[in-house]
């Protein structure tokens, strides 16, 4: 079916519930980043593949706002849809204007309560409710006519052995367990996945890109209780879990257990990390505590055990895209390789190293103007052909038993122009500047990110991503609530141990795109008389194309930056690499003067 006809169908079925409009958001029931495929209602609707997007349908109009990351890609992927596309850094906040002034009095907005975020529910209601317009509640409306919808997975648990995570569960548990008591807390309810990997010490395969399992976690200050289905736990899985005192309930039994807790028991939830539907779960009688769970605080935080691996798992990282770009070097402009083609053969070079699970995130590669969509992912059937001359975008990253990788290198395929060196020294400007910076404890990301962006701010120029987000470790590629962005709302100070991107760039509709991404773990540097300071440690090794650098450009402190690292990353892969390729590597991390 089209898009224009699943409209059609989804159409039929408000009228047949009396819904004036709906509001569909691209997520699942427990707010993840990634989810499996049925809950990708949004992408089933609407052919828009990109992972922000909230969809509003009515009788006579259909609208997606999605955010500036993805707003070339949903003009190609919406043609012809009879969508709309509405470009906004705040989506959510957009469409509840939209539906303010065009929901007549008397109207009945849906809300799927499987795909409705807890505190997008209540600026909802906020917003309506001196309109005379009633909300309801529904449970997959569009799942109802999806009559291709995948099965729940039930692949097995993994149990995530303390080689890899440095702490048991019972560890984690007391420490949780402490933090609760010093806030009062008695129970917190865990939906976000990641949040439930990790406090368990378990992994899994039921999201495409993320070693995650479906479930649900009641944490008291005595007791853990995981609701999952039990057929996915290996025997030796569920009995290990037993020996440490963990509960193990079907998913169906939250409700009953939510309704049983004590009279006056404060819980916390995170309501950006909670669905609608299990909000709705929590009885009256109980004093709701909003805020950011406690394990997705602690977890930001990587130990010594994991720092350890990561910094391993680079070297393995590393080899692989050397292996792959010496491969896009020797077959660009061949025929039959093509972006979607490349995504695959980076993902073989990947396999060959120990350890490795699979792709942490849909690949991006996208040669010459397809790298002006930030987000874009190659299809099979309808991705470009590489060409012999072009700018070249990868941003691709891996899941390791030993952690989680993204890396985005920009080259070009033969002779780059001024502007194109000129766009990309700006972009690495900004990139040193972030990464050698040296910044008191308690800085918060959105008072760095000007640093990645001031040299382009100069010439007036900008991007409209963030310029880092957190990231997991063996969990979500994307992991809150760090992060380095314009957003003066996050609010979580940058902590050693945590790992984050550092990624500017700049995007030229029509023309090509340029992204350099590093990982970087914010690290103690000193402690003076005016406190303590932070500053980053480099991850990623691999080299930036010296190609598109126009050396004239960089201060002498930028060129020793860029030379130190280069050496890094020279001692860390030659170690691991043949004698063709430790070749290669020289010429591509020689001195720049």
């Amino acid at each position: 079916m089209t898009p224009r006809e699943k409209m059609e169908l989804l159409r039929k079925q408000m009228s047949k519930h009396g819904f004036d409009a709906l509001i569909v958001f691209r997520t699942d029931p427990a707010v993840n980043f990634g989810f499996p495929g049925h809950w990708e209602h949004l992408m089933w609707l609407a052919g828009f593949s990109g992972s922000a997007g909230t969809l509003v349908v009515t009788a006579g109009f259909a609208g997606l706002w999605t955010d500036s990351r993805y707003t070339l890609q949903a003009g190609v992927e919406l043609k012809g849809s009879g969508i709309s596309l509405f470009p906004s850094e705040n989506q959510s906040l957009s469409c509840i204007q939209w539906l303010e002034k065009n929901l007549s009095p008397g109207s009945v907005l849906a809300l799927d309560e499987n795909l409705t975020p807890l505190n997008i529910a209540v600026k909802i209601r906020e917003a309506l409710q001196d309109k005379d317009i009633k909300i309801e509640y529904t449970k997959s409306l569009t799942g109802s006519i999806r009559e291709d919808s995948p099965a729940p997975s039930l692949k097995p648990v993994l149990d995530y052995s303390t080689f890899f995570t440095g702490e048991t569960r019972r560890e984690k548990f007391e420490k949780v367990r402490k933090k609760m008591g010093e806030s009062g807390v008695d129970f917190q309810i865990l939906s976000a996945l990641d949040d439930i990997a990790w406090i368990f010490n378990l992994r899994g395969s039921d999201l495409p890109f993320s070693p995650l399992f479906e479930g649900i976690a009641l944490i008291s200050r005595y007791h853990e209780v995981l609701f999952v289905e039990e057929i996915k736990l290996p025997g030796e899985v569920k009995a290990a879990l037993m020996k440490d005192g963990v509960s193990i309930k079907p998913p169906e039994k939250i409700a009953k257990d939510l309704s049983g807790l004590p009279a006056n028991s404060r819980i916390l939830i995170n309501p950006a990390k909670t669905g609608l539907w299990l909000s709705r779960m929590i009885p009256s009688h109980c004093r709701i505590v909003e805020g950011k769970t406690i394990p997705a605080m602690m977890k930001t935080r990587k130990n010594d055990t994991e720092v350890s691996h990561i910094r391993n798992v680079m070297v393995k990282e590393g080899a692989a895209l050397v292996k792959f770009f010496m491969w896009i070097e020797k077959n660009r402009g061949s025929k039959g390789i093509t972006e979607y083609s490349a995504a695959r053969q980076l993902d073989r070079f990947r396999n060959t190293q120990e350890n490795y699970t699979g792709m942490s995130f849909p690949p991006i590669v996208a040669f010459g103007e397809n790298g002006a969509k930030v987000h874009y992912t190659p299809v099979a059937g309808r991705s470009s052909p590489i060409g012999r001359e072009g700018i070249l975008l990868v941003d691709s990253g891996g899941q390791y038993l030993e952690g989680t990788t993204d890396t985005t290198r920009t080259v070009c395929l033969g002779s780059p122009s001024k502007q194109q060196k000129q766009d990309f020294t700006q972009v690495l400007k900004g990139h040193i500047e972030l990464a050698a910076t040296v910044f008191p404890e308690g800085t918060r990301g959105f008072q760095l990110d000007p640093l990645a962006r001031k040299h382009l701010w100069q010439d007036g120029k900008n991007y409209g991503h963030g310029t880092g987000h957190g990231v997991g470790f063996f969990l979500n590629v994307h992991e809150g609530p760090p992060s380095i962005s314009s957003n003066t709302k996050n609010d979580t100070p940058l902590e050693e141990g945590m790992i984050l991107s550092n990624e500017p760039g700049i995007y030229r509709e029509g023309e090509y795109g340029i992204r350099t991404e590093n990982l970087v773990l914010v690290t103690y540097h000193s402690k003076t008389g005016w406190g303590r300071f932070l500053t980053f440690e480099t991850l990623t090794l691999f080299p930036v194309d010296i190609e598109l650098i126009d050396v004239s450009m960089l201060s002498s402190a930028e060129k020793e930056w860029l030379n130190n690292y280069h050496m890094k990353v020279w001692n860390s892969l030659s170690k691991v690499l043949s004698r063709r390729e430790k070749e290669w590597l020289k010429e591509k991390t020689r001195k720049v003067k």
